[in-house]
């Protein structure tokens, strides 16, 4: 990574969401939300070629409200979800729908990022999530590995599972849960697990972290103040059935054994401030990314906690025999921002937000 300069793109509007094109494989693309009060908002495909270390985009029109959160099937490279935020008298409620992109952007775009001729275009609105009677909507989270058909959002305190039907243009409510006690519950995030055949998912509220099984929507298990402070993201080990990966307001990032909740298996304290995000890498599961509101994102390399063994992607020519006995778990990259936001992407100090397109192909 210290021999290529990093990609930046450049954004019109700030943005908070950012999303992988979960269904290509065969390139980097990512899908990118702004938020915007005042002018229509966006959603910009953005095409990275590592082999030349330049990027390729196209911009779709997102006109019904500011994105805050944004997802992309599984199965198919040109539907996607968006939760955003729409106003109504004096109310603002957080929605949620699922779109189309037009057929000719399913699979990336090959004009120049400085080509300003190309025509903006709209998404197709396949359907509303209704969350009428639940409350605002904080994430939509598809099922892994299943086609696409089946997706869960987090509204308020409930859990809604959706079926998509007639080709996704209709989404019915198929079963729900939702949190009871005292206090104002609502969640924060969720996480669908790709293990156990997709029929358990995580969610945080609050400072705690619960697991509920899909098909009966009850709760598995909870890790009841699991951060001192707001937790604001989840993540599962692809390659370790009960690991999962939490991070919050207190600065910590922390990893959990499903089957015994009463103490983290590993916890991290590099950041100094909020950490919003946590991903694990999809190929090498000791590698854990971070980004907070301390204007960094981290890359830590935790090899204890993962299913390859010490040194596996160590060249044996960079370290000694004595040096790899005795390698330790070390944070290895250090990325900073100017303006650190969820999904690291800024804005605040800069009118453009920009992406830092290289760090995030590791993941």
């Amino acid at each position: 990574m210290e021999d290529d300069a990093p990609v930046i793109y450049g954004l019109e509007f700030q943005a908070r969401a950012l999303t992988p094109q979960t269904a290509e494989t065969d390139a980097i693309r990512f899908l990118v939300g702004t938020q915007s009060l005042r002018y229509d908002n966006q959603i910009h495909i953005i095409d990275f070629d590592d082999e030349n270390n330049i990027i390729n985009k196209n911009v779709l029109l997102h006109q019904v409200g500011e994105i805050w959160h944004i997802s992309t099937s599984p199965a198919d490279k040109g539907v996607l979800a968006t939760c955003y935020n729409k106003t109504s008298d004096t109310k603002v409620m957080t929605c949620a729908a699922v779109w189309r992109m037009p057929k000719e952007l399913e699979s990336g775009s090959h004009e120049s990022p400085d080509d300003s001729s190309s025509n903006t275009q709209t998404l197709e609105l396949l359907c509303h999530l209704d969350n009428t009677a639940h409350g605002n909507m904080a994430c939509v989270m598809w099922e892994p590995m299943g086609d696409g058909k089946k997706i869960i959002s987090l509204a308020d305190n409930n859990i809604l599972m959706w079926d998509l039907q007639e080709s996704s243009a209709k989404a019915v409510l198929s079963s729900s849960a939702a949190l009871e006690g005292k206090g104002q519950l609502k969640f924060t995030s969720g996480r669908w697990s790709p293990h156990h055949n997709c029929t358990q998912i995580a969610t945080a509220n609050d400072t705690n972290v619960r697991g509920w099984d899909t098909r009966s929507m009850r709760q598995i298990y909870c890790i009841e103040n699991a951060h001192g402070q707001l937790v604001r993201d989840l993540d599962f080990n692809p390659n370790k059935q009960y690991y999962l990966a939490s991070c919050g307001d207190d600065c910590k990032v922390k990893f959990w054994d499903t089957r015994n909740v009463t103490e983290p298996v590993k916890t991290l304290e590099e950041h100094s401030h909020w950490v919003w995000n946590v991903r694990y890498n999809h190929s090498h599961d000791q590698l854990i990314l971070t980004g907070s509101s301390d204007s960094r994102v981290i890359l830590s390399n935790m090899v204890s906690i993962s299913s390859e063994p010490f040194g596996h992607m160590v060249d044996d020519d960079e370290v000694s025999d004595q040096e790899d006995q005795h390698q330790e778990e070390k944070i290895f990259v250090y990325w900073p921002i100017r303006t650190l936001r969820k999904c690291y992407l800024s804005n605040d100090e800069l009118l453009h937000g920009q992406m830092k397109i290289r760090i995030n192909t590791l993941f």
